[in-house]
């Protein structure tokens, strides 16, 4: 036949490969020292990474905290600028301190949020609860708090009212 371009010529019969002529685990020594010298590699190294890979975490958390710290400088250096301006300073002192220029009239208002806005809305179940408890026990319980305790009055009226004053204590 003729060859083609580029085609190299194969032999038609390999002979098999004798059992003799492949290297025996056994009688070489070099595959022993080679795995010797991994094991001793690993053993070597293996606390140099830790420690390596220790460093790099502690340099990645000490970026982390540069990065904190360089929002923060940035932070105040802008609040700074804003204590400079005469406006900002007398806006403060109005706002926290409760500053007023003379002749200003001034309301203060204590508690303007609505309490009703607290409400928390509960998923009401279409299912009856049984709630089981010991009333002998309350009862009991109860008794002898009122039996053991008194409260003492005093003679003060606080807007109208006579108002309990001083401490419960037990006889």
């Amino acid at each position: 036949m003729a060859k083609r371009r580029g085609e190299v010529a194969r032999p038609s019969y390999v002979p098999p490969i004798s059992p003799s002529r492949l290297p025996s685990v056994r009688s070489s020594g070099s595959l022993a020292t080679v795995l010797i010298l991994v094991v001793a590699a690993v053993v070597v190294l293996s606390p140099n990474l830790r420690i390596l890979a220790e460093q790099q975490q502690e340099i990645a958390l000490l970026q982390a905290q540069l990065k904190e710290s360089e929002e923060q400088v940035v932070a105040l250096a802008e609040q700074r600028e804003r204590w400079k301006d005469p406006a900002y300073i007398e806006t403060q002192a109005r706002e926290r301190l409760l500053f007023v220029y003379p002749g200003d009239i001034t309301y203060l208002v204590i508690d303007d949020e609505d309490s009703r806005t607290e409400i928390i809305e509960q998923e009401i179940s279409a299912e009856l609860q049984e709630f089981v408890s010991d009333w002998r026990s309350s009862l009991l319980s109860s008794f002898l708090v009122a039996a053991t305790t008194t409260l003492v009055y005093e003679e003060e009226i606080i807007g109208g009212y006579r108002a309990p004053l001083g401490d419960q204590s037990s006889d």
